[in-house]
């Protein structure tokens, strides 16, 4: 191997390795990758920066602004009230209903939003007709990401795969092209989903129910006018902690503080709640070090809407590179940047039972919110966290169901005709898809339907970052020779069993690199090692080029792959296992569908 080799072997496996740690987030490492190969002179900084010039992060941004126009003027919840609307209390006629109907919209949209509009929905609607939510969101994220597999505009993985043919001399992808083996991997999955998932999906109780539940076992101490303690801070009064128990939170005039902050001053009737380590209270703690410290032995009040209007309950998933991750909840200072106080966290599904003012933030973690009125409007489309919890906020006791009003009239019937004029124009071929997605936002700005602000909230700067890395991460793969050396290395082990057993090795070596550096990077790095792979053996490589694009799509093994498993993730109170047992199964099934059916209709 050469020495610039060497340098991008080394650069590749220190990138798997820091990704599959959680050292940075996504976009960090990649960059930071780039950055190594670039300094390392295996290629010129031009070339490290042509993946950010590429057309496909116009064309991705701008379906970013449509998706977010689209649910704002509310067509997204109308679509919602129509899947959901019919009461049944069979989960696979549920599921008829729902799976086929996302699919049918995240091949026009892109996935994340589909299933942020749909997480709320199923478990509002679960929760009035008694059904576990736990048992639709899964097959709501595999459905969504079946969909994407079918058009060109389905998932930015797509777009990536079609810029990238056009940047080397292919043609692109047409609109529907990708639908010859999407159709059939969507039917099979969507068949599984339907008749297969519900025996394998758990049913759980809804993560906000067993939050409440626990708070029934809190301890609950208030500050009376007696007490010493009164306009001292935790830290002086050691109150953190007494034997067996920590300070979970602080209630004061019915708005919860967690958190608590050292530096607290403690106030006449304040409420402290304590929990008991390792969540189980044997017995009442001491206060004989406390006078005025008096031990209320009901279970904590929880926040009733008919009584305080102002609070809500809010639930949020942690994304890939938010600001958060990192941070302890006590330095993340949720209080003073979001008015937002933490009363639980999941991780991996299991509640932590700790102080969580040292609790460290991760991708995928699931925060209960107490929060001010508003919060939903104002952080929706935040780069921090995704916002799972219904429009209104979350309601424990009071069961009437909030609706957030939203536009719709002019609002709806423009970002609709939007969508559709994008998908007419790039399916006849009249205008690119990076110009007919720009065309489309400005004319949403014209319009009104979504302001300048909203729609650069709109857009997913970290995946933009990470395509536009991993593109620069894949070309020093080409320019250093690593991908024919990587190619010519997939030939020997797999050429004498056929151009089946070589695109089966293709199609896993992309499965695996797409759970552990995101599907866009996978297609990034996958692309020039397949070129490699059609030169050396002389066979038309779009057959192949397919099949790595959809493989990429297919993460349904792990909460943390794909973007829309790690949103259900907590929503649905579900195990890290849970998504092995649901879509290992699936997962086999569609890679079978795409090794064999690839070849037959793309012959090389």
């Amino acid at each position: 191997m050469s020495p610039d080799q060497i340098i991008v072997f080394g650069v590749l496996l220190l990138t798997i390795i820091a990704l599959a740690s959680d050292l940075w987030s996504p976009d960090a490492v990649l960059l930071t990758a780039v950055a190594i190969v670039t300094v390392s002179g295996v290629m010129s900084l031009e070339e490290a920066a042509m993946g950010f010039g590429n057309t496909t992060l116009l064309a991705l941004g701008s379906l970013y602004v449509i998706a977010a126009a689209l649910r704002e003027s509310g067509a997204l919840d109308r679509a919602s009230e129509f899947i959901l609307g019919r009461k049944s209390k069979k989960i696979r006629r549920i599921l008829i209903r729902l799976c086929p109907s996302v699919s049918v919209y995240s091949a026009f949209l892109n996935n994340t939003p589909v299933v942020a509009m749909g997480i709320p929905a199923i478990r509002s609607w679960s929760q009035k007709n008694r059904i576990p939510a736990s048992k639709l969101l899964i097959p709501l994220s595999y459905a969504a990401i079946l969909g994407g597999l079918c058009t060109l505009i389905g998932t930015s993985t797509n777009l990536i795969a079609h810029g990238l043919l056009q940047d080397y001399g292919f043609e692109g992808y047409s609109f529907f092209e990708l639908a010859w083996l999407g159709l059939p991997c969507a039917a099979v999955g969507l068949t599984y989903l339907v008749f297969v998932s519900p025996i394998l999906t758990p049913a759980r109780r809804d993560i906000r129910y067993e939050e409440e539940r626990k708070r029934e076992l809190l301890v609950e101490i208030e500050v009376t006018d007696k007490a010493q303690i009164v306009g001292k801070t935790i830290r002086e009064t050691g109150l953190a902690r007494l034997p067996g128990f920590y300070l979970s939170r602080l209630n004061r005039n019915d708005r919860e503080i967690a958190p608590v902050p050292p530096n607290e001053k403690f106030r006449v009737g304040d409420h402290l709640m304590y929990a008991a380590e390792g969540g189980i209270a044997a017995k009442v703690p001491s206060l004989s070090d406390y006078p005025g410290l008096q031990i209320l032995y009901q279970p904590p009040r929880i926040i009733k809407r008919e009584k305080k209007q102002d609070r809500e309950l809010h639930q949020i998933v942690v994304k890939e590179g938010s600001r958060l991750v990192g941070s302890s909840l006590e330095n993340a200072r949720l209080l003073e940047r979001f008015g937002a106080a933490v009363t639980g966290v999941r991780r991996r599904g299991k509640r932590i039972d700790k102080a969580l003012g040292d609790f460290v933030v991760q991708p995928g973690d699931v925060l209960l919110l107490d929060t001010g009125r508003g919060f939903r409007g104002a952080y929706e489309d935040t780069e921090d966290f995704f916002l799972t919890s219904e429009a209104g906020g979350e309601e424990i006791e009071n069961k009437e169901e909030v609706k957030e009003e939203r536009p719709e009239g002019k609002s709806l019937y423009v970002s609709v005709a939007v969508l559709l004029g994008i998908v007419v124009s790039v399916a006849v071929g009249i205008i690119h898809i990076a110009l007919a997605g720009l065309i489309g936002v400005a004319v949403l700005l014209a319009f009104n339907v979504i302001d300048p602000g909203e729609a650069r909230k709109s857009v997913d700067w970290t995946v933009l970052i990470v395509i536009g890395a991993a593109l620069g991460l894949g070309k020093a793969m080409e320019v250093s020779g690593t991908a024919d050396l990587i190619g010519f290395w997939m030939i020997d082990l797999t050429s004498e069993y056929g151009n089946w057993v070589l695109l089966a090795g293709i199609v896993l070596v992309t499965a695996f690199l797409t759970e552990i550096i995101t599907n866009n990077g996978a297609v990034a790095i996958m692309f020039p090692i397949v070129l490699s792979v059609a030169g050396s053996m002389d066979i038309d490589p779009r057959g192949i080029f397919v099949a790595v694009t959809l493989a990429a799509s297919m993460s349904l093994i792990s909460p943390i792959g794909y973007q829309t498993n790690l949103m259900v993730y907590g929503p649905g109170n579900y195990r890290f296992t849970d998504f092995f047992k649901v879509g290992f199964p699936l997962q086999l099934i569609l890679w079978t569908v795409v090794i064999l059916l690839a070849p037959v209709i793309w012959p090389f």
